[in-house]
Formats: structure tokens, C-alpha cells, sequence
């Protein structure tokens, strides 16, 4: 029941979030358009940025690391063109690092890192300086990522997908070999 519950909920503040900014949406709108109870509500969750925190870990999970990077970006971006109105009524709400700590972990399963170390293999380059490297790719793309939603979804999503990978890539390589060559 619990998870029926919360899934009604997580359904209604998408649905909401699609017709009005995120700053608008209260407890008190959400539960009685989810005809609930508040103290069901905050059974569930701590407040609506609460609320707003898990929404958005069930909406990104859905794109889930994959081999190619390029893979994850272009779904993403697909599904923000579909739901513009969503996507600007959350964005103008989140900080620049909620939307960094949203889309990009920091972790060893990072995908651009792993794509560096398979890049590094046969180099003798720091764990460091490969992390580097990475979190440049991991920034670069977090900065297309909002230059395409600012300019409001309207390029084509695979030509800058496969754009961006081509500088990443070029970009690794050149980085590579500068650090093998400065051991």
C-alpha cells in the first residue's frame, strides 16, 4: 500500500510539475489533488523539496549508466524535449550543484572516468590526473547539457550527442598523451 501511495503521489507532483514552476506547488495542493491526507504525506516525506529530491532520483534513474555515455545523454535529452515544460519548471528551482550532484556522480563507476581509464590503459598516468581529466569531461558535458535546455530544447539531439562525444574524445586523447609524456 505504502508504495501505491507514494507512487500516486510521485505521479500527481509530475503532473503538477508540468503545468506550473516548482516554487508553486505546496503540500496542501498536492494532497488534496492526490486526495490524501498531509499526514500521509509526511509519512512519506520530510517536506516538498523532499518530495521534489526523490521525484527527481526516480526520474534520472530511469537512465541508468550505460557502456556509452552517449547512450544515456541522448535519452535524457530526448525526454527533456518532450517534457519542456517539466524540465523549466524544475530548473529555474535548482542550484547549479543540485543539478551537478543530480546528473553526475564523482564516483569510480562514473562513466567518463571509466572511459578514461580503459583510454589509459596501456599509460602510466595517476589515478589523480585521470580523475582530472574526467571531471572535466563529467563538466563539459554538464555545461551542454544546460546550454541545451536554456536554449529550449530546439537542437537536433543526436548531432550534438555525437558532437560532443567526438570533442570528449579528442579532448582525452590529447590529455593522455600530455600526461604520459610529462611522467
Amino acid at each position: 500500500m505504502a508504495n501505491h501511495t507514494q507512487g500516486i503521489i510521485l505521479g500527481t507532483f509530475q503532473q503538477m510539475l508540468n503545468e506550473m514552476p516548482f516554487y508553486k506547488i505546496t503540500v496542501s495542493s498536492l494532497v488534496k489533488r492526490c486526495g490524501i491526507s498531509p499526514n500521509t504525506f509526511y509519512y512519506h516525506y520530510e517536506d516538498i523539496y523532499d518530495l521534489l529530491e526523490k521525484w527527481l532520483a526516480v526520474w534520472l534513474d530511469q537512465f541508468t549508466p550505460k557502456e556509452d555515455w552517449r547512450i544515456n545523454a541522448k535519452a535524457l535529452l530526448h525526454t527533456c524535449q518532450e517534457n519542456g515544460a517539466l524540465v523549466e519548471n524544475i530548473l529555474n528551482y535548482l542550484s547549479k550543484e543540485q543539478i551537478e550532484q543530480a546528473l553526475f556522480s564523482n564516483n569510480d563507476d562514473d562513466i567518463f572516468y571509466l572511459f578514461v581509464k580503459n583510454s589509459a590503459e596501456d599509460m602510466n598516468i595517476s589515478e589523480e590526473k585521470k580523475r582530472n581529466i574526467a571531471a572535466f569531461c563529467r563538466y563539459a558535458v554538464i555545461g551542454f547539457f544546460l546550454r541545451f535546455i536554456w536554449n529550449h530544447s530546439s537542437q537536433d539531439v543526436d548531432t550534438v550527442v555525437n558532437d560532443l562525444d567526438i570533442y570528449i574524445r579528442c579532448f582525452v586523447k590529447a590529455a593522455l598523451e600530455k600526461e604520459s609524456q610529462n611522467i
